[in-house]
């Protein structure tokens, strides 16, 4: 959960995926963990880096709210951007 959370956000879907699946393993779980070994070995100069330079976080949302209530779902969606600021 550290490499997802804090170096490697692009595995976290995958991972998060897997991990329903520990308790009763198949191959193709197997083959996925693998796929996933792979990919962060061949990735290992990928991360997230830290500077000392200010950083504005914009968020930008959107959502659909219910308006009929016998539909009860609901939708949303939301972005975030960086820009360092020199």
């Amino acid at each position: 959960m550290y490499v997802i959370n804090c170096t490697k956000p692009d595995i976290a879907y995958s991972v998060s995926k897997l991990s329903r699946f520990t308790s009763n393993p198949s191959m193709d779980y197997y083959k996925a963990i693998k796929r996933i070994l792979n990919y962060l070995q061949n990735t290992l100069d990928y991360g997230l880096y830290y500077t000392r330079y200010l950083v504005v976080l914009e968020e930008y949302s959107n959502a659909n709210w219910i308006s009929d209530t016998k539909d009860l779902k609901f939708t949303s969606a939301y972005i975030f951007t960086g820009v360092a600021v020199l």
